[in-house]
């Protein structure tokens, strides 16, 4: 593991890795595998350092990131059926992050995967997005 990803927290379930969740790595990320995928190909974008928020990374890894998200999404846009993605980020308890540990989840959608996908994110608050 490079170093630059070497900080760990031994209770971290991103921290500890199973290996055969680890799709592919980048000098700070591991690109992984959902546990508990919405959609075939649900990925999760994590920081190989522990940190709780993704504001918590440096300059230069949160301008990285994004590189390896448009990545994860380009590669779930070659997927069957894929025509569209939700990339997400639970950023604190309140926001429904449950591991303390920084990551954006990748969703590949397909046509016919909800009876309407409206709203997309707005539907985190059920009820709250009154567009139609």
């Amino acid at each position: 593991m490079d170093n630059k990803v070497a900080s760990v927290n031994s209770l971290c379930p991103f921290c500890t890795l199973a290996p055969e969740r680890i799709v592919a790595r980048t000098e700070y990320f591991h690109i992984v595998e959902d546990a508990f995928p919405v959609t075939e190909g649900h990925r999760l974008i994590v920081p190989g350092r522990h940190v709780a928020s993704l504001f918590d990374l440096s300059e230069q890894e949160q301008e990285s990131i994004w590189s390896v998200v448009a990545q994860v999404r380009a590669d779930a846009l070659r997927m069957p059926a894929v025509s569209g993605v939700n990339i997400g980020i639970n950023d604190g308890a309140v926001a429904g992050q449950t591991v303390g540990h920084a990551h954006i989840h990748v969703i590949p959608r397909r046509a016919g995967d909800v009876s309407d996908p409206r709203g997309g994110v707005r539907w985190v608050i059920a009820g709250r997005a009154r567009y139609w």
